[in-house]
């Protein structure tokens, strides 16, 4: 193995390879199915897609509540927590809403979204509705691309921005 600049070189076994990418910024995303049943899912596997049209992308497990849900409804919210919310991110990541109300769980509360069905989160800084445009299936996971119908946050976003939650993995969380 060739040295870089002297950096020690790092075996990093591939199924880890993923962790060379943290910090990364970590969401909340809602989303309901046919009969009305919300939920929730911590993502740290999200990004925009293109400029225009307007497009973010998702990877979710297929073993997930929220993959069935989003594959059902067509659509999702983006929701970006604060570093106050470091304890309900948590908890969304690590308990199935299968058996449990993600929302009522985490104390969190459900509001009507302006274009999609799928409930903001009225305690993160900001929300973005979308569409499922595309589906591609990778490995173990199902990256829904999707077109962002709308989009708002905070007055004081600009400001809090640093405050925008980032995952470092193991469960661990960091800010700017």
């Amino acid at each position: 193995m060739a040295k870089l600049r002297g950096v020690i070189d790092l075996k990093v076994n591939v199924s880890e390879v993923h962790t060379l990418l943290y910090p990364r910024p970590v969401v909340l995303v809602s989303c309901v199915d046919s009969k009305g049943k919300r939920n929730i899912i911590t993502l740290a596997w999200s990004m925009p897609v293109s400029f225009t049209p307007p497009m973010v992308a998702i990877s979710v497990g297929f073993q997930r509540e929220s993959y069935r849900m989003i594959m059902e409804s067509g659509e999702f919210v983006i929701n970006i927590p604060s570093s106050e919310l470091v304890k309900e991110v948590l908890l969304c990541g690590t308990i199935s809403g299968r058996n449990f109300d993600k929302f009522r769980e985490a104390g969190l509360t459900a509001a009507s979204a302006k274009k999609v069905r799928a409930p903001i989160i009225t305690e993160c800084l900001a929300h973005l509705e979308c569409k499922v445009e595309k589906t591609i299936e990778a490995g173990d996971h199902m990256v829904f691309i999707g077109r962002v119908l709308e989009a708002y946050a905070e007055k004081n976003f600009a400001e809090r921005r640093k405050d925008v939650l980032l995952y470092l993995g193991e469960e661990k969380f960091t800010t700017l």
